[in-house]
């Protein structure tokens, strides 16, 4: 019998600084349509394609070793779907949580990198730059989307018993920029920090000190790492969301 290989891959060290600690695991959604194609999603309740479901198929049994305790979503489709797949491979029931959702991105939604130059110059350039919406009417702002989501991430991860696990199912920009503001880290920290792909994972731990440390970013499922045997690594370049 060949022996399934332990998901945890954290060193000695590590395991010995966040022994007893409670963590979070932070799913980005699989892949939809709108992904594939560049459209700005944001609040849009865009549903996965057919990589997508595959993707959340091959991220779910990985995750189920994990052991979660709990599972929290954001109430948009494309993350509730991608939940469904850790229910089934969990036996847990998602709980919806609209704090979780993507950025609203106003007025670009459901447009092209390409729609969005011709419509908003300005903005686009902006965005071009750096800035994560690019002030299009309508977007929430970093500050914004932060003051929702990091609380509610506290408020799930204070709810865990120590020692445990629980899993979140959010959006791509979102996730980036809550994660900088968790850690404590400067609001630009995120402008050097690329969107997870879909069905990535990152994973935060308490640490003995009582900070939050991060300790995995972007994982995802690999061939022939954990069943299903041939299950595929499905890191791709769609934009976030």
């Amino acid at each position: 019998m060949t022996a399934v290989p332990s998901p945890d891959r954290r060193s000695a060290v590590e395991i010995a600084e966040t022994l007893g600690s409670r963590r979070l695991v932070l799913l980005r959604h699989g892949r939809t349509a709108w992904n594939l194609e560049g459209r700005a999603q944001g609040h849009s309740d865009v549903t996965l394609d057919d990589t997508g479901r595959a993707q959340a198929a091959a991220a779910a049994p990985y995750l189920a070793l994990l052991r979660p305790a709990a599972l929290w979503t954001s109430d948009l489709a494309r993350a509730r779907e991608t939940a469904s797949y850790v229910e089934a491979a969990t036996g847990l029931v998602a709980t919806p949580d609209p704090r979780l959702r993507e950025f609203d991105v106003g007025e670009r939604a459901g447009l092209t990198v390409p729609e969005f130059a011709a419509k908003y110059p300005e903005a686009h350039a902006l965005w071009a730059s750096g800035h994560i919406t690019g002030g299009v009417p309508g977007a929430e702002t970093v500050e914004e989307v932060a003051a929702r989501m990091v609380p509610a991430l506290r408020e799930m991860l204070g709810s865990l018993e120590p020692g445990t696990t629980g899993i979140v199912v959010t959006h791509g920009a979102c996730l980036k920029v809550s994660l900088v503001a968790l850690l404590g880290l400067p609001t630009e920290a995120d402008e050097a920090i690329f969107v997870m792909d879909n069905c990535g994972w990152a994973t935060i731990a308490e640490h003995r000190s009582g900070r939050l440390r991060l300790s995995s970013y972007n994982e995802t499922a690999h061939p022939g790492v954990l069943p299903p045997e041939g299950t595929p690594d499905f890191a791709s370049d769609a934009p976030s969301g």
